[in-house]
């Protein structure tokens, strides 16, 4: 709480939404929640205050539970599961109800990135929207495919090969009137046209 008070970097409200059936009646252990709120944390320098939510593969739901963290006031929204091409997979048609922009390149993205370690990448329906003055993201389901979408993928020496979707949502974030996202370059460089930079600060 202190933290919140005298960082000199801007607070954010994030919310995370980890999407399944079995997890969200306890038959086993959410893993997206926890993997959400680590990469976060280390990704970014801002004081965090996430919003999280453990729901079933349920359409109106889904869209009701983006709607809420969107009215909470959340300027980044995260949702892992229910991106595939199952029955119960629905997390995208959700999403894209309750869009008032379709952001259709972070999808692209994710998928690019992901080919290059499993050819069911085709496969993956992710997409992302704005709604409001909050952009919301579907990610993959499992923590590792979560933060290698948003890394990007990287060579021996830790230079960036392909770069990650996480790379372009301070800015995306900046131009629909949230706070200033900072990330930490060594997991994450955000990319800013030169206008649109604020002086380096102290972490």
């Amino acid at each position: 709480m202190t933290e919140a008070v005298t960082s000199s970097h801007d607070a954010v409200k994030i919310g995370i939404v980890s999407i399944s059936d079995r997890a969200s009646t306890g038959v086993y252990e959410d893993k997206g929640l926890p993997a959400l709120q680590e990469w976060l944390g280390r990704a970014l320098h801002n004081p965090i205050q996430f919003e999280p939510r453990l729901i079933p593969d349920e359409q109106a739901t889904i869209s009701a539970t983006l709607i809420e963290l969107v009215n909470a006031g959340c300027s980044l929204v995260l949702t892992t599961g229910g991106t595939g091409p199952a029955l119960r997979d629905v997390t995208p048609e959700a999403t894209l109800a309750v869009a008032h922009k379709e952001m259709p390149g972070f999808g692209e993205q994710m998928r690019q990135i992901s080919l290059k370690f499993v050819p069911t990448a085709i496969l993956s329906r992710q997409v992302a929207v704005i709604r409001d003055r909050s952009l919301i993201i579907n990610l993959p389901g499992q923590p590792k495919a979560i933060a290698q979408t948003l890394e990007g993928l990287k060579d021996a020496e830790g230079a960036t090969v392909v770069p990650g979707i996480f790379a372009a949502v301070p800015y995306c974030v900046d131009l629909i009137g949230g706070p200033y996202l900072e990330t930490r370059d060594e997991v994450c460089k955000a990319f800013r046209p030169a206008s649109a930079q604020r002086p380096a600060r102290g972490a």
